[in-house]
């Protein structure tokens, strides 16, 4: 970890995940700041953006693979780190995000709160709506909707915005 004078976290998870193919995908050496485009939009200029952290990223590759096959250009951000990438100049932080981007899909089992920063006001934030549900994975994940499939739905509703 690169931050020596304020408390940061990595949190791992026990739940099985979809493995990143890095001979498909971008390495992983992003990861050092924060927050990375692990898959983009021809030429770069991608028309919506889907971020996610730790296990939503296998609904993020999902998705992105679906967009890509009907055409959207889209963009896959993995953002681990919120504060590492807080850290970065704005050059970057706007390569990762352009600015120019509003259709913007975060996906974020925990919660949606704090998302906004990185959606906007017109982006939309997947995550829980209510604290503390209990049940298995596979369960909670159907009934809050969290699938590739539920992303894909998000992304064309903030591609109609347009």
């Amino acid at each position: 970890m690169q931050i020596k004078h304020e408390p940061d976290e990595l949190v791992l998870s026990r739940q099985a995940m979809a493995t990143i193919d890095r001979s498909k995908y971008a390495s992983a050496a992003g990861v050092a700041k924060g927050a990375y485009v692990v898959a983009d939009a021809p030429g770069g200029k991608p028309d919506v953006i889907l971020m996610a952290t730790g296990s939503e990223v296998q609904f993020a590759m999902g998705a992105y693979e679906q967009l890509t096959k009907e055409n959207v250009k889209a963009r896959m951000v993995s953002m681990p780190s919120w504060e590492l990438f807080e850290h970065q100049d704005q050059a970057y932080k706007d390569s990762v995000l352009p600015p120019s981007v509003k259709a913007r899909v975060s996906i974020e089992q925990a919660s949606t709160f704090g998302w906004h920063r990185y959606v906007g006001d017109t982006g939309e934030a997947i995550g829980m709506t209510t604290f503390g549900a209990s049940a298995p994975l596979k369960e909670l994940q159907k009934k809050f909707g969290f699938s590739s499939e539920a992303v894909v739905a998000s992304a064309k509703r903030q591609l109609a915005k347009k």
